[in-house]
């Protein structure tokens, strides 16, 4: 089908569109209508990509289904998809109909809130596709506009804080990244990322300020987009937005930012880092490793302590985000797979979480852990539900959070095994913030009265979890359903980068000599 990608970013675009334009009114019928229109988009959207992922090939590791066009002052409107992002488009269309099935009881500016979610799910995916810098960049950064107005209106009461403080780490962070870009179109005379995967950066040392630059520009145009998708990932130390984010977002609003946000920091790594700057990730890889594995350590000690749910999630995140930039940085098969299928089992298993959290905030209005304890006694599926997914997020064997972890863990072992020893020990962290959570919320006997007429989960918020059940066991029993995929992708980039750091380390050696 001509024009695959396209049609598929542009469908939630387009029913936002409809929307704005012909629905009118502020009754309960008009917002029953709102509704409708964004989950059949969503779910149009949701079928109409899986014939991306009927056609494409895992063995052929360039750009398939390939649009390019002319745009705007030269540049040209090209998407595509490789074995690197064709999952995270999948992902994206896979979970926007489960987040509009739990935006089923707001009750507040419906309309509005369905657009904003419809538009953020476009810019999502343009992001996955896009293979031009300038198109890239646009969606990129377009993508805080929606999410700053879901967190900013439909929020808790210190949204304003929490939206700003998104919107400025996230933007500023973008900022050195679009010097970045001027800077590599002025080098190689275009935008195409194909063609700039392939260009060679100069890497010559050099000295400024005093400081002795190892890998020359490309390290540089390195720390530049590294500030950008640092903190959209969120690696520690600028990962302080994320929690408030979360803690003030409506439950939708959080699933969609950690399980497909997030990720746009991972594949931006993955997509323009090492590909582009293999010497400055050669020079600054120890220093994600190490930062990868304090976060690992650190955040799942605060997450520890903290007494509001979302908070506790939010930290546990930051924590599995920093296995996704270690595996990355390992740069071997094992680590890259491992990375790409730790941030797909991510936003299953942590979209899950939030939306375990909405379903008793629903109830109750309250994310206080102090406030609950003993709900298998009037909520056994729900019980049940919010087991399996702290199983999961802990990395029991069987689910697709183990796959994750273990592969992450076998590629970072080749290159530091002191950075993989520190990382263990989050597993072991993980299990007891995870299993605290657990048994404060759940277990134990039912004493507080407000919570002796709740009830359990209804059958819409049933049919929400079904999906994320089956995906987070299949993808844990058959990871070759990813691997197959992304297999011979990370292999040719793994080759690539490997490449560039034997032609960098030659030349420094006839320099020395």
């Amino acid at each position: 089908m001509d024009n695959l990608l396209s049609i598929t970013t542009f469908i939630p675009l387009l029913a936002a569109a409809i929307l704005a334009l012909f629905l009118r009114g502020n009754d309960e019928a008009a917002k029953k209508n709102a509704k409708r229109v964004a989950l059949a988009a969503t779910v149009a959207t949701f079928l109409v990509s899986l014939f991306i992922l009927f056609g494409f090939d895992p063995a052929n590791t360039g750009f398939q289904m390939v649009e390019s066009r002319p745009w705007l002052l030269g540049l040209n409107y090209k998407l595509g998809v490789d074995g690197i992002s064709v999952l995270f488009v999948l992902l994206t269309t896979f979970l926007m109909p489960l987040v509009i099935g739990a935006c089923w009881t707001v009750d507040t500016r419906v309309k509005e809130y369905m657009i904003a979610f419809l538009v953020l799910e476009t810019l999502m995916l343009g992001v996955f596709m896009a293979l031009d810098l300038v198109l890239f960049y646009l969606f990129f950064e377009a993508g805080l506009i929606p999410m700053f107005l879901i967190i900013g209106i439909w929020g808790g009461k210190d949204r304003i804080y929490a939206s700003f403080k998104f919107f400025l780490y996230t933007f500023l962070g973008s900022v050195l990244m679009l010097v970045a870009m001027v800077a590599m179109f002025s080098m190689a005379g275009t935008t195409d990322i194909p063609t700039l995967m392939t260009f060679q950066f100069p890497y010559q040392d050099f000295n400024l300020l005093g400081f002795h630059f190892r890998g020359g520009m490309q390290t540089l145009l390195w720390l530049a987009f590294f500030a950008s998708f640092a903190v959209k990932m969120p690696m520690w130390p600028v990962h302080t937005w994320l929690p408030d984010a979360h803690v003030q977002a409506p439950t939708a609003g959080s699933v969609v930012l950690a399980a497909i946000l997030l990720k746009m920091g991972g594949y931006g790594f993955l997509r323009f880092s090492l590909p582009m700057f293999p010497v400055g990730s050669e020079v600054m890889g120890p220093l994600v490793l190490w930062l990868s594995a304090i976060a690992i350590v650190y955040t799942s000690l605060v997450a520890l302590v903290q007494q509001d749910m979302k908070k506790l999630i939010a930290y546990s995140s930051v924590a599995h985000m920093g296995y996704v930039t270690m595996g990355i940085f390992a740069v071997n098969q094992q680590g890259i797979d491992g990375a790409i299928f730790q941030m797909l089992s991510h936003g299953f298993v942590s979209g899950a979480l939030f939306l375990c959290v909405g379903v008793i905030y629903d109830r109750m209005h309250t994310r206080e852990i102090d406030a609950y304890g003993g709900l298998v006694n009037r909520m056994p599926a729900y019980a049940m539900i919010f087991m399996f997914f702290t199983m999961a997020n802990v990395g029991l064997p069987g689910t697709s959070g183990f796959v994750g972890e273990f592969l992450t863990l076998m590629g970072i072992f080749q290159v530091n095994t002191w950075v993989a020893a520190v990382a263990t020990s989050g597993v072991i962290l993980s299990a007891a913030y995870a299993l605290w959570l657990y048994r404060r919320v759940v277990m134990g006997d039912l004493i507080k009265e407000s919570l002796r007429s709740i009830t359990d989960m209804d059958r819409r918020e049933r049919l929400i979890f079904a999906p994320l059940v089956a995906m987070t066991i299949l993808l844990g029993v058959y990871p070759s359903l990813v691997t197959d995929i992304i297999g011979p992708s990370v292999g040719a980039l793994v080759q690539q980068v490997d490449a560039s750091i034997a032609d960098y380390t030659a030349a420094t050696q006839v320099a020395a000599n």
